[in-house]
């Protein structure tokens, strides 16, 4: 019938796997970071978003010149004779045009700017997440925007936050 012997070999055979399971999990360290936080508060991105607005306005500036001349254009152009509209209309349109492709060249400009700084500024966070995670003895660091429940004792998120903006501040005072 049933042996006994491989009924009890196979009770202990689960009950060492089962314990060997629970001792494996309970090794593994997890943490979370809320990455949208530390982007948001990252003195580096404070400082891009700044610079980007200074150099929006700038460009606003620049732009503000061309619509300029072109509204005097348009002024000088009702006042003179057919003879002098043409050749008036010609430089008219010519800007534009110039200011057709100023608009473009800007919008592009920023927005490469933009999109360097915001995939340096997601490096520097993946990096000292990732060093986090190894001097803590962490097996996994998820984004916290993808758990449903989270324990705060599992939240590295100011610790990630301290040491990026300890590294900016010590790299903007050599620099």
């Amino acid at each position: 019938m049933i042996n006994t012997k491989a009924v009890k070999y196979a009770v202990f055979l689960v009950a060492v796997l089962s314990f060997g399971a629970v001792s494996a999990h309970a090794a593994n360290e997890y943490g979370f970071v809320n990455v949208a936080l530390v982007f948001d508060k990252y003195q580096k991105t404070v400082d891009n978003d700044k610079s980007l607005q200074e150099a929006g306005k700038k460009k606003e500036k620049d732009r503000d010149a061309l619509v300029s001349e072109i509204r005097q254009l348009k002024d000088e152009l009702v006042l003179l004779t057919d003879d002098a509209k043409a050749k008036k209309q010609e430089n008219l349109d010519g800007k534009i045009r110039e200011l057709q492709e100023f608009d473009q060249a800007a919008k592009e400009e920023l927005g490469n700017t933009r999109r360097d700084a915001i995939q340096g500024i997601f490096k520097d966070i993946d990096d000292v997440v990732q060093a986090t995670g190894k001097r803590k003895g962490l097996s996994f660091v998820f984004n916290e925007r993808a758990l449903l429940y989270h324990d705060e004792k599992f939240d590295i998120t100011d610790e990630v936050l301290t040491e990026l903006n300890t590294a900016y501040a010590k790299a903007a005072k050599k620099a």
